[in-house]
């Protein structure tokens, strides 16, 4: 490490001009430098094409992959101002596009509401993209101005007159920022339908010219939020039909609320404000638990369901089950944090609670199909929750009286400081015990699982935490689940899921990480949880040895050889000896790990309905669309 120099002057203050701070700190503006932030700049560039058509002045975006791997987004809105900007006298374009903190979003008369906010949205679009060119159709010309990592290398060039209006805005991500430019259309066609449902009026189009023959979607839904709820439950059974769905306005908040029952044990509650996913709640959020749980204890009063005698239902009585969609639009929103995940304005909680009880209280009086079947399901739900109350109090004690005793067969590490230990839930005995021999005693404990994990996903929580190998899962981790999770008692800071690279490797997998995504999501979204990636073949080549993890390593290799190679196909973790398996799969230095995380939290709760629910059709459906697409099948 170099020393630092003995003077600090004046000189060594550095003023980054126009776009170069966003270059030189990317993570800062859109989270990362990975897949998350590639499509993140997407999302900024759709986000101003929706404000249009929040404005009323849009009701049509078109969005492109094209071959070269650039983005393109086209909307019939008003088009960028293309006037000379008096404080700067530059076009209103280019100084929408290269100055930071400058847009239309900051005063309401442009933009009522708004979720860019912060003005920073496309021009670090600009300053992230190796080229971008912008053509807007207004007052009757077409203007056109060509950008290179955020400088204008053109002016803007007035062309043909024209009756078209609207904004074109096509961008190429810069390698020289991003660790990949390989946009993926699933999860930009996940965010795109939730803007058409949260957008009852515009029509969103998506291309990838990219693939042969092209992929085309096109979404527009009428029903609203009310067809983003029967959108969530499909393949499950719902108590009634169809969504309720609740609307009102008060002091100039916008409450649009959709919600259904369903026959699972879980609950879905995905809250937006001003199209933002708020995937940590906030207010809104509050205000409406607090509204359901009023209205149905208030009408079940009335009509006699809820005797005298009999206790109020709380909000966790009322959660199993219940699928809702809350989206509100505000003047002011107040976000906690720049990611934008929770919303904090203290006045929303009120609003929302009285536009939702009010609604909730006249559709339940008109709809006599909904109350009773709530109320039935959330009486079973109270029995379950007691039930699991004293399942949780079970592990508990034996976590207390166990003192030094660690669960199961855990092999724990002698470090005591959770951010610096990991742990491998590993697959079987066998590899348990070469893993064992393998590691690292200091920092790497091991918790081998015998046989197949309960599959959560269909199942209540007394049922889940009375399954054995559950409850040795979240002992060993020692931060509680559900409810009574607690973050600051977490035992390990990366926890490794470490299966066979075969069907039932994946099936287990997979049944892991339902139960880490229903029940432990912290541990997702605060980039804990880890899927390992042993190698699947050895290959020979005189006396040297190399690992290959997928058929196109492995052809690589082979293809490259000088010498006569062998080729060994590992089917499972315990045909490697622990030097092995360590140097492949759990040395720091030399594994290949993949992060789990949630780009988009409404398909991820999609799949694991189809993959794991009790629905047969969908699950069939998922397979038959998807075939194509899998490797290393062993059959």
């Amino acid at each position: 490490m170099e020393a630092p120099a003995s003077q600090y002057t004046a000189k060594d203050i550095q003023v980054l001009e126009g776009l170069e701070a966003v270059r030189k700190r990317p993570g800062m503006y859109i989270g990362d430098q990975g897949p998350r932030g590639l499509h993140h700049l997407v999302y900024e560039v759709v986000d101003n094409a929706i404000d249009e058509a929040m404005a009323g002045v849009c009701d049509t975006v078109y969005v492109t992959i094209h071959p070269e791997g650039s983005v393109s987004v086209v909307d019939n809105g008003r088009g960028i101002p293309t006037e000379i900007h008096a404080a700067t006298g530059k076009s209103a374009a280019e100084v929408v596009l290269t100055v930071l903190h400058a847009g239309a979003k900051f005063d309401k008369k442009a933009y009522q509401v708004s979720g860019g906010l912060h003005g920073v949205g496309v021009s670090v679009v600009n300053a992230l993209s190796e080229w971008l060119e912008v053509t807007i159709w207004r007052n009757g010309r077409e203007h056109r101005q060509r950008f290179e990592r955020g400088v204008a290398v053109t002016e803007l060039q007035v062309g043909e007159d024209t009756d078209r209006r609207g904004t074109k805005v096509q961008f190429m991500p810069d390698e020289e920022i991003f660790s990949t430019l390989d946009f993926s259309s699933e999860t930009l066609l996940g965010r795109l339908r939730e803007l058409a449902f949260l957008n009852p009026g515009i029509t969103i189009h998506f291309q990838d010219l990219r693939q042969d023959p092209i992929l085309e979607k096109h979404y527009h839904f009428e029903g609203g939020i009310a067809s983003f709820a029967e959108y969530l439950n499909r393949g499950k059974e719902v108590l009634f039909k169809p969504p309720v769905v609740v609307r009102g306005e008060k002091d100039n908040v916008v409450v649009d609320v959709a919600l259904q029952y369903n026959d699972t044990y879980l609950e879905r509650v995905f809250a937006f404000a001003n199209l933002i996913n708020t995937v940590e709640g906030g207010t809104h959020v509050s205000g409406f638990r607090t509204a359901l749980t009023r209205a149905v204890n208030d009408q079940a009063r009335k009509e006699k369901i809820l005797k005298d005698k009999d206790p109020n239902f709380t909000g966790d009585d009322l959660k199993e089950g219940l699928t809702a969609v809350v989206s509100v639009k505000l003047l002011e929103p107040q976000f906690e944090g720049q990611t934008k995940t929770k919303l904090g304005n203290g006045d929303v909680k009120g609003i929302v609670d009285s536009v939702v009880y009010e609604g909730l209280k006249a559709l339940l009086e008109e709809r006599a199909d909904i109350l009773k079947p709530v109320v039935d399901k959330a009486v079973r739900a109270r029995q379950a929750r007691e039930a699991a109350k004293k399942a949780r109090d079970l592990v508990r004690r034996k976590s207390a009286m166990s003192g030094l005793d660690l669960p199961g067969k855990l092999a724990d590490c002698s470090n005591r400081n959770p951010e610096e230990c990991e742990v491998y839930i590993v697959e079987g005995e066998s590899a348990g015990g070469s893993a064992k021999m393998g590691r690292n005693r200091s920092f790497q404990a091991i918790l081998p699982l015998r046989g197949k994990i309960l599959n959560v996903e269909r199942a209540r929580l007394d049922k889940i935490l009375s399954n054995e190998m559950v409850r040795t899962i979240i002992q060993a981790l020692g931060c509680g689940v559900g409810d009574d999770f607690d973050y600051a008692k977490l035992r390990y800071h990366k926890i490794f899921l470490m299966a066979d690279a075969d069907v039932d490797g994946a099936h287990i997998r997979t049944l892991l990480l339902t139960l880490f995504f229903r029940y432990m999501p912290q541990l997702i979204e605060n980039g804990h949880l880890y899927v390992a990636q042993p190698p699947l073949y050895r290959v020979q080549e005189g006396k040297a040895i190399h690992y290959c993890f997928s058929d196109k390593e492995l052809k690589t290799l082979t293809d490259k050889a000088s010498k006569r190679v062998s080729v060994q196909r590992y089917k499972g973790l315990g045909e490697m000896n622990p030097e092995q398996l360590w140097e492949t799969t759990m040395d720091p230095a030399n594994r290949i790990i993949k992060r789990v995380e949630v780009d988009d939290a409404v398909t991820a709760d999609e799949l694991f309905g189809i993959l794991m629910g009790d629905a047969v059709e969908p699950r069939r459906e998922f397979i038959e669309t998807h075939a194509k697409e899998v490797r290393n099948l062993d059959i």
